[in-house]
């Protein structure tokens, strides 16, 4: 049975896509999937998920409860590990331009237990991730509502009825979040209906919020008292609070907001040209995501002490004390609301994929592999995506789902990282259109940075980690093993 449990998944030379032309590569069935997406489409998927709750959510959470203005320093340790498993997962894009991300890159080097593992932390990447994100942007929609329309809304319809409070969970006395049902609701039909409305929708918000952005840059860097700067990093309080431990706790928190291109690699099955196109669209919205997240903190911590921030919308927050930058706050939770949408699309999106890759290798029962005869979508993995994220994003606090993506998404990128390594070796005849460079240093050290990070939220949400874990050894055990695709003969 061990020996069964690390049996890998043959590898085919993908050969060259060209528009609307399939490809088996390694996946059977991955001729389904329609392909339509463009470098230009992939690069605006990228920064679509990147840009997003790490601004408007998570950014202001982290500097007031760990890190002050070294944010700015978290978002560069972040970049830096993600730029290593950047690096990794366009080499693997490139040669296995399949839908299964580092599930199918997993599989394919280290093994079934270590994918179905794998596959099981994306579910909390994206499935997760989604909600997460809903609860941001409910706290926008609200805010907007609210503060700038000046209409009422039900208090009890506007959190989740429990909350996390450091070391246990309590009640709030609310309802549920309506508000966050209802986006991840509609998304999920815009994802049902197809890839190619979802690309451009997606295209439109990434507009008007890079837009906004840039705006709140440029009128926000005038208004930037140096004082808030200092000190940069403030005195230690306690582990992870402030201090160089709080400055790499707030990493692995902001890490969140860097899944945009691993999501990028999920849509590999439906780019027209994936050998060129992958690693332009992964590495491309990684290098431009990572620019903008470092001003915007620079410009978010100057405006406003860093104590105030630990809002569900830090930047309209950073803004309310300006009076001549009220019509910029107004645009601003305009541009997070859209913004906001594009994360939770790309995400939907991507989680269905997973599921479809992982239920054609028989590892989840086989609706979640249908595709829906006219429009071309996993549709059944959607609704049932959909479903899910529905009930999290209604009931669960923003910050424990926040960080249980973060240690997913880890665990994800530091498994790619290693798996390069692996396949450079078992298969090194297999073509590929990108490699990484200088393997040999980079790969270990993008293990070392995600494990490092990994490490961070995991002393504290432990518990949680192993539960989640256990459960999807129970389905793997149950169904997966033995309705494996490699278990028969």
């Amino acid at each position: 049975m061990s020996k069964s449990l690390f049996r890998v998944k043959p590898v085919e030379p993908a050969p060259h896509v060209d528009a609307g032309e399939p490809v088996e590569g390694s996946l059977q069935g991955e001729t389904t999937l329609k392909r339509t997406l463009t470098a230009r489409h992939l690069v605006l998927l990228g920064i679509g998920a990147v840009i997003g709750a790490g601004i408007f959510v998570l950014t202001g959470q982290a500097a007031a409860n760990h890190a002050g203005p070294a944010i700015m320093l978290s978002f560069v340790l972040a970049g830096t590990a993600c730029a290593l498993a950047g690096l990794c997962y366009a080499e693997f894009a490139a040669m296995m331009p399949v839908s299964g991300s580092a599930y199918s890159y997993s599989y394919a080097t280290l093994g079934e237990f270590v994918a179905w593992f794998i596959g099981w932390c994306l579910v909390l990447e994206y499935l997760f991730a989604s909600s997460t994100v809903a609860v941001g942007w409910s706290g926008y929609l609200i805010s907007f509502v609210t503060g700038t329309l000046g209409l009422p809304f039900p208090a009890q319809l506007t959190t989740a009825p429990i909350d996390w409070n450091g070391t246990a969970f309590v009640s709030t006395g609310h309802l549920f979040n309506l508000p966050a049902v209802l986006i991840v609701a509609a998304v999920s039909g815009l994802c049902y209906v197809g890839i190619t409305q979802s690309a451009i929708a997606n295209s439109i918000i990434v507009a008007i919020k890079v837009t906004v952005i840039a705006l709140f840059i440029g009128f926000g860097a005038m208004y930037i008292d140096p004082a808030n700067w200092t000190p940069f990093i403030p005195e230690a309080q306690g582990p992870g609070k402030f201090g160089f431990d709080g400055v790499t706790r707030a990493a692995a928190i902001v890490f969140f907001a860097y899944i945009g291109f691993d999501a990028v690699s999920t849509a590999a099955g439906e780019a027209k040209n994936p050998q060129r196109d992958m690693p332009i669209g992964i590495l491309g919205s990684l290098a431009v995501c990572t620019i903008i997240y470092i001003v915007v903190c620079a410009v978010l911590t100057g405006m406003t002490h860093y104590s105030l921030l630990g809002t569900a919308k830090p930047v309209a927050t950073a803004l309310e004390p300006y009076p001549g930058l009220a019509w910029l706050k107004t645009a601003v939770e305009i541009g997070a609301i859209a913004g906001l949408s594009s994360v939770i699309l790309v995400m939907l999106m991507a989680q269905p994929r997973i599921f479809y890759s992982m239920s054609r290798d028989g590892l989840l029962p086989k609706l979640f592999g249908k595709v829906h005869p006219k429009y071309q979508t996993p549709y059944v993995g959607t609704i049932i995506v959909g479903v899910v994220a529905c009930v999290l994003a209604g009931f669960m606090p923003l910050n424990v789902l926040g960080e249980l993506v973060s240690m997913g998404t880890l665990l994800a990128f530091a498994t790619v990282c290693a798996g390069v390594l692996v396949l450079r070796r078992t298969r090194p005849e297999l073509p590929r259109p990108f490699r990484v460079p200088f393997a040999g240093v980079i790969c270990p050290l993008g293990v070392v940075a995600c494990l490092y990070l990994f490490w961070q939220p995991f002393t504290e949400h432990w518990k949680l980690l192993v539960g989640w874990t256990a459960l999807g050894l129970v389905i793997y055990f149950a169904y997966g093993y033995r309705n494996s695709r490699l278990n028969t003969p």
